[in-house]
């Protein structure tokens, strides 16, 4: 959790170009004296040397010499800063080519192609068993066609176009997405980085003819929306994966591009592999994609499934990295007291804060004042640990739940509170949202998710995408 800057000792692989700027992000705060700041995902105390704290101007800083550049990397590296992006920077229509991969659904192609109008598009025909419907809406949109005479999936739908790009950029839209050209242009400007390969918008669920219940709890809940908060993306973030039903990217980064062995599950593999390449991948809100959410009731609940069956086969490529909470022992000892409503969940929540806020306040020890803060960052640490232990509870481990709850009061109690903090959490966090359709729609969403975790796991007799990381206090 800590980092000091010390300007002289980052390493630089891809120093930002003079005139970049950055700018604090939201949740960032910089101590009393300013010697210090907090925040970042995953939580960060960045304690500055005087060089690092000069290169600052007012909340943020603009490359001006190898200093400010090395600072402004590693506050981006952190997610303690954001780039302010100039439209300048954006790249040319002629410069990015869009690939969609499709299989049928010409009629969502049509307005995926629509939407794209005055870019280059390759539209990759993953074995339709229409082909000459989806033929002709290619071709009455002006985009080449690529045919698979076999079934590949979206992988490697995806590489065969990706295959055919001779632009420097590359962009990659589903076929029932909708998102236009000055959207992917606009997200280009991310570019300005030298050491970003990928960029992905916001994915909103959008809502076409009927509007069921869980249509509309899929509208305000999307699978694919991955908050508002833009950062960096990789393993231990925030956001530490964006969906590749709409992308970004330098093409020549990508190299093969995605893993062709991969149904399900091939965006978050693409994200890690340039992740452990000291690629960056940003996720910017800002700018919006739209998914169409499927039509019935079995389909949407299909789609949840298959994505929980992905977390095998990523847990045998990124084992250090598929875990399903990470969790310290104290606060996690607290937090399944409350749940299960023990006597002793008051005593063990109090020391579990105060032991953090100790533990936070060490490590800020350069300002005087901060007693503050690190109390209100071991609080909301807490609170971020029975949200974890209610996903567990609820989504991740609900088979093993269940037989809890059937065996016995305690786990009957271990569940019931996990409903109490999911929908305690999800009314703070969405009041905008209805009460009885979200908590239909999240216990439907969980069920399924789990479900097809647990199923992945047992297909490939292996238990290490269930498993949990209990991270121990540093010295």
């Amino acid at each position: 959790m800590n980092d000091r800057v010390a300007v002289q000792g980052v390493q630089d692989a891809a120093v930002l170009p003079v005139g970049f700027r950055v700018r604090l992000a939201g949740g960032t705060r910089r101590t009393v004296g300013g010697g210090a700041l907090v925040g970042g995902s995953p939580l960060t105390v960045m304690r500055l040397t005087d060089r690092a704290a000069s290169t600052f101007t007012g909340d943020g800083i603009e490359v001006r010499d190898r200093a400010g550049a090395l600072v402004a990397e590693r506050l981006l590296a952190t997610n303690l800063a954001e780039p302010v992006l100039d439209a300048s920077h954006a790249v040319g229509a002629d410069q990015l080519t869009v690939v969609v991969p499709v299989r049928d659904r010409p009629a969502e192609l049509g307005r995926a192609l629509a939407a794209l109008e005055g870019l280059s598009v390759v539209v990759v025909d993953d074995a339709s068993h229409d082909a000459e419907a989806v033929a002709a809406v290619a071709r009455r949109h002006g985009a080449d066609l690529i045919r698979l005479p076999r079934n590949l999936g979206p992988a490697g739908a995806r590489n065969k176009g990706l295959a055919t790009v001779r632009t420097p950029y590359v962009a990659f839209v589903d076929s029932d997405v909708t998102v236009d050209a000055a959207t992917l242009l606009g997200l280009s400007a991310h570019f300005a980085d030298p050491r970003v390969a990928l960029v992905a918008p916001y994915v909103g669920a959008r809502l076409r003819g009927s509007r069921r219940w869980y249509q509309r709890y899929e509208e305000g809940s999307p699978s694919l929306g991955l908050g508002e908060r833009a950062g960096s993306v990789r393993p231990g973030t925030a956001v530490a994966w964006v969906p590749s039903a709409c992308v970004v990217a330098r093409t020549e980064r990508l190299g093969a591009g995605f893993d062709p062995g991969l149904r399900v599950g091939e965006d978050v593999d693409l994200v890690w592999r340039l992740a452990d390449a000291d690629q960056r991948v940003r996720y910017d809100p800002a700018y919006v994609a739209h998914h169409d959410v499927r039509p019935t009731l079995r389909g949407w609940l299909g789609r949840k499934f298959t994505y929980g069956t992905g977390g095998a086969a990523l847990a045998s490529r990124h084992p250090d990295h598929v875990v399903t909470a990470v969790l310290s022992p104290l606060p996690a000892l607290a937090g399944a007291a409350v749940l299960v409503r023990s006597r002793w969940a008051p005593l063990l929540a109090i020391v579990a804060v105060l032991s953090g806020a100790r533990e936070v306040r060490r490590r800020i020890d350069v300002d005087p004042g901060s007693d503050r803060l690190a109390l209100g960052l071991a609080t909301k640490g807490l609170g971020w640990t029975l949200r974890q232990e209610s996903a567990l509870v609820l989504r991740h481990w609900w088979p093993a739940a269940l037989v809890g709850a059937a065996a016995s009061p305690t786990g009957r109690r271990l569940v019931a509170g996990a409903i109490v903090v999911d929908v305690v959490a999800t009314r703070l966090e969405h009041p905008e949202l209805p009460v009885l359709r979200t908590l239909a729609g999240r216990r439907l969403d969980d069920l399924a998710y789990g479900a097809g975790l647990w199923w992945g796991a047992l297909r490939a007799g292996s238990p290490r995408c269930l498993r949990s990381r209990l991270v121990l206090p540093r010295r």
